[in-house]
């Protein structure tokens, strides 16, 4: 169903207000408020027993046209594959050598996601890449109980779309969604070992962001994967790699670690990631994020879809654009540079700029989960992936809800590489 352009919206935010911080007077009340809107009190209680869960995913329309009690036995009869992280054990560290960022057209053994389990309307965006994930590769889902699984595995199962033997479970908390900026940049040793490059993630203070911060860590120390630390405060949503000596990233990287010069951070890039070029895109205008993933997708080696400009992000954009089009890759070849269709920005609350951006996709062998917004610029969005990228499967990904915290399937996901 195609939804009318609305320039101002009141719609859920992705993000979990209610640990925002703000005076303690003015919490208990904020709660209450938004307890209507989320599920406040199961963020600290989560659901014990299959009834509890049961009447979690009916009250919340998760799950619709089923009483709780016939949930139960479906939850009852659960095959979840769940593992709990531990980390008491530090992970191992990495010799420091420079390692390898592999292209996402490389063999993919598994994809993150952090589930969205606060948010009871963007279940069903999750389903989706979880579905699509699973269909060609492991979909590990984290989250931060056992009996979140068993909910995610009903809701899965009831949907009968996704391939179950291939979705995995965490018990790993996490703050928030946005796994693909807090996630380890997982890259490759000089022998081919996989590697955890850990950034420095607090880029939101007025949220808690600990449990996000020390994802990493506790991952690589769960499965005893090296680590390599990275001084830097950056995330995971600004750097793409070619995996053949080029880096794209966007100058938000200089907005970020104001300490370093130019040349000093390109330098310091270079001890810990083996790149011969680094390409450096303007950030977009009215988005706190400054991600790159916002304005570009590197379809191949030599091929780069751009967004579009619109009204508000025209000058950037027509920026980003002449930068591919006269720049070449690591290797010299010149970029066929693909424009994608931008649709316009839109309010929500009247405070959050919301910008959508078909960029924002995720390939994971031989498949490409693109974001569509039920609008008219999707139709033409996917064909341009079509022809762009014909070896591969196009599948799209209904994220109107996802995007209200600013992001979409590339920043909700993390590929872990075979």
């Amino acid at each position: 169903m195609r939804e009318p352009f609305q320039p101002l919206r009141f719609e859920q935010i992705i993000y979990p207000l209610w640990r925002r911080k703000m005076p303690a007077w003015f919490k208990p009340l904020a709660q209450t408020v938004l307890g209507s809107l989320y599920p406040v009190y199961e963020d600290t209680h989560p659901p014990q027993d299959a009834m509890t869960m049961a009447q979690w995913l009916t009250r919340w329309q998760v799950v619709r046209g089923m009483a709780a009690q016939e949930l139960v036995a479906c939850l009852e009869s659960s095959n979840a594959q769940i593992d709990v992280c531990r980390y008491d054990t530090p992970a191992p560290s990495h010799d420091g050598t420079p390692v390898r960022v592999p292209a996402q057209w490389e063999r993919i053994e598994r994809v993150l996601i952090s589930w969205g389990i606060l948010y009871p309307s963007v279940w069903d965006m999750h389903a989706q890449i979880a579905e699509a994930i699973s269909a060609v590769a492991t979909c590990e889902i984290l989250v931060p109980h056992a009996m979140w699984a068993h909910g995610i595995w009903a809701f899965l199962a009831l949907r009968g779309r996704a391939k179950l033997d291939n979705v995995r479970f965490l018990v790993l908390p996490t703050n928030d969604v946005w796994i693909r900026d807090y996630g380890a940049i997982f890259s490759k040793g000089q022998h081919g070992e996989r590697v955890a490059v850990n950034t420095i993630y607090n880029v939101l203070p007025q949220y808690p962001q600990s449990d996000d911060n020390a994802m990493t860590d506790r991952y690589a120390a769960h499965y005893g994967i090296p680590v390599q630390p990275l001084n830097l405060h950056t995330e995971g949503g600004n750097l793409w790699s070619d995996g053949a000596g080029t880096f794209i990233m966007s100058d938000q990287l200089f907005y970020s670690n104001r300490y370093y010069t130019r040349e000093a951070m390109l330098n310091y890039l270079q001890r810990v990631f083996a790149f011969e070029k680094a390409i450096i895109t303007p950030r977009l205008t009215l988005e706190e994020t400054g991600h790159v993933d916002l304005l570009v997708k590197l379809a191949s080696v030599d091929t780069v879809l751009v967004a579009s400009p619109e009204a508000t992000t025209a000058e950037v954009l027509r920026k980003t654009r002449r930068l591919f089009a006269r720049e070449t890759n690591a290797r010299g070849q010149r970029y066929n540079v693909i424009d994608l269709p931008t649709p316009p920005l839109y309010l929500n609350w009247i405070f959050y700029t919301i910008r959508r951006h078909y960029t924002n996709s995720l390939t994971v062998n031989g498949r490409v989960l693109v974001p569509t917004f039920g609008i008219p610029h999707d139709e033409a969005a996917l064909r341009v992936y079509e022809q762009a990228m014909p070896d591969y499967e196009i599948v799209p990904i209904d994220s109107r809800i996802g995007v209200n915290g600013g992001g979409a399937v590339h920043c909700m996901t993390k590929e872990i590489f075979a």
